[in-house]
């Protein structure tokens, strides 16, 4: 709870504070018993604490049952029982948590007012694959990584890849990216329709049920609306996905530089030079270690650069001289092209694993990921601005970073039992958020804003934005149940 009070975390959440829960009602676990089956429901301590967090630092090292677990958890296997079990609550006035992976980095998943979480892992179906439409619909039990198992040899992928295996619905709740953003878009423009179940049990479908067309312009963009809405608007129940075909030639390099701004500066320039990357990842000289360290393979400790080029075969024999003689240009060197699966895959799971490298620098600390996102041509600045900013706070806070779209991270190690550079931490994190929003920033590029960034939203929005995201809230969830506390 300490951790919890210096970074700011006790203030008023929703309509009633943290940790300021009612009682379930009478019967009202039996109830639930009564729609999905007595196996599919659990009041255990030890399965509440397991969906009362995400892999944030929003609970401390020691969560609070009195605060951020649910008090019951359920796993609905259909859509109609999403459907019954939140009218259950509506009309009990119960609050709802969805709940994919846990893979979150908000506390998207606590549930600060105690209620129902709703596991919908177990909700798994792949259906309408559709090869000529390159579309496919997926519940919220669907992985990337199983969706993209269940594609293989049709020539097609989801290519939205963030760090860990998440739910794709998950994915679309956070508006979450990864490091193939820059040139296949975040999950925003990849999300062609969702089939949502709203507070009170009824079922909407924001395009219109079936409806997978690539544009429209019917209406407000409802599907938008819910991309991003945290689990505080309604149930993903199923995402229609649009889908790219593979392409016929890879090829990934890593480059090492003097300094970062260096590595930035020749992010910036391929982009201005119309390379069209595929991926385009940074690295510090600290995580460049960690995650050589972490993984085996032999990097060196300098600012570094991953590149990935899709094409043809023969359009990426001329992406690769562009990108070889801007490298150059910027003093980079090291350059040496894996074409192979095996290699490829080699170097981007150490890329994914940064955030498990970084968590082995500092054994028994806690971990807290920024996530800023800024104009390109501000990301020099900011990046070293952010940089000297981590050396003068005296913290471990390893760069990562999907430069290509203004993207990075500062993975932030710290002991959460050592008051002052908890202190240091969450100085850090708001001056980092300030310094993107003044470069006309954001101060989450794919995280989401969950617990720990209430403030810099209102920051970024200004009063009257923050006013029509509650009227909006109001409209679909009058009575606050749906994941309280986040995002308002």
């Amino acid at each position: 709870m300490a951790l919890r009070r210096v970074l700011g975390l006790g203030a008023a959440l929703g309509r009633r504070g943290c940790c300021s829960k009612r009682p379930l009602p009478p019967d009202f676990v039996e109830a639930l018993r009564a729609v999905v089956g007595d196996p599919n429901v659990s009041t255990a301590m030890a399965v509440r604490e397991q969906h009362g967090h995400d892999e944030s630092m929003h609970t401390g090292a020691a969560p609070s049952p009195s605060c951020a677990p649910p008090d019951a958890v359920v796993w609905p296997q259909a859509v109609g029982q999403v459907q019954e079990l939140a009218a259950l609550c509506y009309r009990c006035r119960v609050p709802m948590v969805p709940f994919g992976t846990g893979t979150g980095l908000e506390g998207g998943v606590n549930a600060v007012q105690g209620g129902v979480c709703f596991d919908l892992s177990r909700m798994d179906a792949i259906t309408e694959l559709s090869l000529e439409d390159f579309s496919v619909a997926v519940e919220p039990g669907v992985t990337r990584k199983a969706l993209n198992g269940h594609l293989r040899g049709t020539g097609l992928w989801f290519p939205v890849d963030p760090g860990a295996d998440a739910s794709l619905c998950g994915m679309a709740a956070t508006g979450a990216s990864g490091t193939n953003a820059v040139r296949y878009g975040t999950m925003r423009p990849n999300v062609l329709n969702l089939r949502v179940v709203l507070p009170d049990g009824r079922l909407l479908h924001t395009a219109g049920p079936g409806r997978q067309a690539r544009k429209r312009a019917a209406g407000y963009d409802l599907t938008s609306l819910f991309v991003g809405s945290e689990g505080t608007l309604g149930f993903l129940t199923q995402a229609t996905l649009r889908l790219h075909p593979l392409p016929e030639a890879t090829a990934v390099t890593t480059a090492t530089f003097p300094s970062v701004r260096a590595a930035v500066a020749c992010t910036v320039q391929v982009l201005q030079a119309a390379v069209p990357v595929a991926r385009i990842e940074f690295l510090d000289e600290v995580m460049a270690g960690a995650c050589s360290r972490f993984s085996g393979l032999e990097l060196p400790e300098a600012a570094t650069l991953l590149l990935e080029l899709h094409g043809s075969r023969h359009g990426l024999a001329e992406q690769r001289q562009q990108a070889e003689e801007i490298v150059r240009l910027n003093g980079g060197s090291g350059l040496a092209w894996a074409e192979e699966p095996e290699e490829r895959g080699r170097l981007w799971a150490m890329r994914h694993s940064a955030w498990y490298a970084a968590l082995a620098l500092r054994p028994g600390c806690q971990g807290y990921s920024t996530d800023v996102c800024v104009p390109i041509s501000r990301l020099p600045d900011v990046v070293v601005e952010t940089k000297r900013d981590l050396q003068d706070s005296g913290l471990t806070g390893p760069m990562v970073g999907h430069v290509g779209d203004g993207n990075f991270h500062c993975l932030l190690i710290f002991n959460c039992q050592d008051p002052a550079e908890s202190r240091r931490v969450h100085a850090f994190t708001q001056r980092l958020g300030r310094r993107a929003l003044a470069a006309g920033g954001t101060c989450t590029g794919e995280h989401g804003v969950g617990l720990g960034k209430r403030a810099l939203l209102l920051e970024e929005l200004g009063q009257e934005g923050m006013d029509t995201l509650r009227r909006i809230k109001a409209a679909l969830d009058p009575h606050n149940l749906m994941n309280p506390g986040k995002v308002l």
